[in-house]
């Protein structure tokens, strides 16, 4: 198991769900339905005052747990991953790979 935290896009359905993502140059397509949560963050040692209106993704933000695979290759293993999701900003973050050394083969 993996911890990062790397940029990767992220395409979404219109609801917000991700679709495909594209990570170390390589495109992945999730194969199985993403796992949401929301984690809390350590706004007050990151953040000295709010600014009015800016509420979504102060304290908290989205967690997805996708199964993804190669989007090219047929019988391509699936992986596990979770990406994070900072609302305000739409930057798309890998955070873990639960599937570490399967990545480094795929790659």
């Amino acid at each position: 198991m993996g911890t990062l935290t790397q940029s990767v896009h992220v395409t979404c359905t219109t609801a917000g769900i991700p679709l495909h993502l594209n990570y170390g140059g390589r495109s992945y397509t999730v194969k199985a339905q993403p796992q949401r949560w929301y984690v809390r963050r350590r706004w007050w040692a990151e953040e000295y005052r709010a600014a009015l209106g800016h509420g979504p993704g102060l304290v908290d933000y989205q967690v997805w747990r996708v199964q993804v695979s190669l989007t090219r290759a047929a019988n391509a293993p699936m992986l596990t991953l979770d990406i994070s999701h900072h609302i305000e900003s739409g930057r798309w973050r890998l955070v873990q790979v639960h599937d570490a050394l399967r990545l480094e083969e795929a790659a």
